[in-house]
């Protein structure tokens, strides 16, 4: 009897391949393709522009055995089952997977939003073939990015500095961030008063108020505001002057009754932006904790489960089944009154592709406390958020008495403000960042007033402000401004903030994210030779071309054909146009080894001092100077020559002079002042090779101590 044959399901990644072992059972073996098989050539185009812009896929250098590994086991299957994520990328990956298999093989594409039994046996029950327009908008992608980035990086290299690259996406992103910086440096404070009263009630119930107006005029705080703004101390002196011995009492009290409801359920973009104000997690952490919930986690007596739905999306819309176990849930552990009569709908924004539910825990019974010890704390943490955002999505909303009380004094009105809580709703189990911030001054309790009341005087303050510039972008206020513009989509955001950090374009300063000046220099040039890529309304267009392709509106190579021709006309131009960035700055230093001049040049990894008579004196120090001399006339160890400063990819170090005899090398390690808590030695900042910093013991390796927070925060976590 011949034996019967096994059906091959190929996932992405080993951990989800783990999970669908169970639910599959003995008929159904599953392996891994480790994400992508196949792309464009890494060293040069693959794209024959001519050609309608056929890609030329090769084989990823080092995935030639698990090619081979696939296609052995596909001859050996009944059917082979495609079922990378359910997404674009997905559907391109097992589109490359189908294109390397033997023509003979039975292969169907299945999709699962979520990793359950149900889910995974449905979808082997449901299979489809391939999409090829979601292929095709991806492939669209692709090439797109690979014109920008091998047509315009090497215009960058030879205009600006070797090494630089430029992104289709990447470079209006910066664009954004470069703007921002000059709205900062242009921004000019201006002096703003406020006068506050401290009053108490006849009972001694003491609480402030605010100067908002002089008779019928508005005395605004800002000047953006209506009506007058105090100025200046004089002004606010005056003020002070014409209110000694006034009487204070109530002259209205309002009271209105407000509704508050729960924010929506996590999509890709609010997942990044919640994990980053309320967790300090990156895009980038965020999504691969997500993708790690998603592919399954092994639970003490339950085995391995997908805890989360899928994370790329840009929906709220819920699953019917979601919505009745939530519900349950909630009418059983909060009681009847924190359940709405129906459930709660949410609006889909107009640019959202709609293609998957939004994020949620696969099962609403698996409490975060239940699994807890299951978990990685990170994992725990991102978890516990999704739970909690999704429950607190189907609550009933909050309600509150809003009360505004407006206090007379001689000619001037004081207002107080304050609210408090009737009924928590959604609020008992989780509030949005912007909601616990609002809801500090929102619960402000004022007395119980009446109309014409007397008040005491206290004390009356005048409180000097200035007008702040707008701040700087930080991960989730970038994440959010990306979305707002419809620049990128939800698998894009994480490693476009990565890459542009990564390539030195941007840095950060705490969670600020700031422009390097090789940043700002690249991107003045991009939008002054290139305005057409690097205009934000173009990029969200193109964006919606791509979107067509996928829903089959458009073909994928008129939508190149229509960026690519304008592109080759302004490469062109700036060829010839684009001024060469000056490398070498003259300075009034003469080089202490040769006498000859000293000239700032650029490189790589930023700007240094060095000798003009290069090659033949290879001096060099740091341009920042703090400590750099003391450095440079320090004596190498190994054979006694001179320690010179060189610049590399962690940035500046002490190498020996007598390279390449000798060659060695010592870290420049910037030390803050604080003692290392594990041996009592000293924290220096250090970089990673993608340049973030972070802070670690000088006696490394001895001792490991290390942390993302300067020490001295408060926030810092070995």
């Amino acid at each position: 009897m011949a034996k019967k044959q096994k059906n091959l399901v190929i996932v992405e990644s080993p951990a989800k391949a783990r999970t669908l072992e169970k639910f599959l059972g003995p008929d159904f073996v599953v392996t891994a393709s480790g994400g992508h098989i196949r792309d464009l050539p890494p060293k040069s185009l693959g794209v024959k522009i001519e050609d309608n812009f056929a890609p030329n896929y090769k084989i990823i250098k080092g995935k030639e055995k698990t090619v081979d590994d696939l296609k052995k086991a596909a001859a050996k299957a009944a059917v082979v089952y495609l079922a990378p994520d359910p997404d674009r990328e997905g559907e391109a990956i097992a589109w490359h997977l189908k294109a390397l298999l033997d023509k003979k093989t039975k292969v169907k594409r299945i999709e699962f939003h979520e990793i359950t039994k149900d889910a995974v046996t449905s979808a082997v029950k449901h299979p489809r073939d391939i999409d090829m327009a979601r292929v095709n908008a991806q492939q669209a992608r692709r090439i797109l990015d690979r014109l920008v980035g091998y047509k315009l990086s090497p215009l960058l290299w030879r205009k600006i500095r070797k090494g630089l690259s430029a992104g289709r996406v990447q470079s209006v992103t910066v664009r954004l961030i470069c703007e921002r910086e000059e709205e900062i440096n242009k921004f000019n404070k201006e002096e703003y008063w406020d006068i506050i009263a401290q009053l108490a009630t006849d009972q001694k119930i003491e609480f402030k108020a605010k100067l908002a107006a002089k008779g019928d005029e508005l005395l605004g705080v800002r000047p953006a505001d209506k009506g007058k703004v105090i100025i200046s101390q004089t002004e606010a002196d005056a003020i002070l002057q014409a209110l000694q011995g006034a009487a204070y009492k109530v002259a209205a009290v309002r009271k209105k009754e407000q509704t508050r409801y729960p924010s929506p359920p996590f999509i890709t973009s609010t997942l990044q932006q919640e994990a980053s104000r309320k967790l300090g997690y990156t895009a980038r952490r965020t999504m691969s904790i997500a993708q790690k919930l998603y592919e399954g986690i092994d639970l003490a007596g339950e085995g391995r489960h997908g805890l989360i739905t899928y994370m790329r999306t840009d929906s709220v819309r819920l699953a019917v089944e979601a919505e009745t176990a939530v519900r349950q849930y909630i009418n059983e552990s909060f009681g009847a009154n924190y359940l709405p009569a129906k459930p709660l709908q949410y609006k889909v924004k107009k640019q959202a592709q709609d293609a998957h539910e939004a994020i949620r825990p696969t099962s609403v019974l698996r409490h975060p406390d239940k699994i807890k010890d299951d978990l990685k704390p990170e994992e725990f943490k991102l978890y516990e958020l999704i739970w909690k955002r999704f429950v607190a999505c189907q609550m009933n909303p909050a309600v509150y008495d809003q009360t505004s009380v407006d206090i007379s004094a001689a000619d001037y009105i004081f207002r107080a403000t304050g609210s408090i809580v009737k009924f928590d709703g959604f609020m008992k189990l989780y509030l949005e960042s912007a909601d616990e911030e609002t809801n500090e001054s929102a619960e402000r309790i004022l007395p119980a007033l009446t109309e014409n009341e007397i008040l005491s005087l206290i004390k009356l303050n005048p409180e000097q402000h200035f007008t702040q510039p707008p701040p700087r972008y930080n991960e989730a206020s970038l994440v959010k401004e990306l979305e707002k513009r419809g620049i990128g989509r939800p698998s894009t955001y994480a490693p476009i903030i990565s890459t542009i950090q990564d390539r030195g374009y941007v840095t950060k300063e705490g969670k600020a994210l700031k422009p390097t000046e090789i940043g700002i220099i690249t991107n003045g040039l991009l939008v002054k030779h290139f305005p057409r890529i690097m205009d934000i309304e173009f990029t969200a267009k193109m964006e919606d071309d791509l979107d067509e392709v996928a829903d089959d509106e458009i073909t994928w190579t008129k939508v190149l054909k229509n960026f690519y021709a304008p592109f080759a006309a302004a490469l062109a131009e700036a060829d010839v146009k684009m001024e060469k960035v000056k490398k070498e700055i003259a300075t009034n230093e003469l080089c202490p080894e040769c006498g000859k001049p000293i000239i700032i040049r650029s490189g790589r990894y930023g700007d240094f001092m060095a000798c003009s008579a290069y090659p033949n004196c290879k001096y060099t120090k740091d341009i920042a100077g703090e400590g750099g001399e003391r450095q440079l006339e320090e004596i190498c160890e190994k054979c006694g020559s001179k320690m010179g400063m060189k610049h590399g990819r962690y940035g500046a170090f002490l190498a020996c002079s007598g390279y390449p005899k000798c060659k060695n090398i010592k870290s420049i390690l910037k030390k803050i002042g604080t003692p290392c808590p594990q041996c009592g030695g000293e924290i220096v900042e250090r970089r990673t090779r993608k340049h973030r910093i972070f802070y670690g013991c000088s006696n490394y390796p001895k001792c490991d101590y290390a942390t993302w927070q300067r020490p001295g925060s408060g926030k810092e976590k070995a």
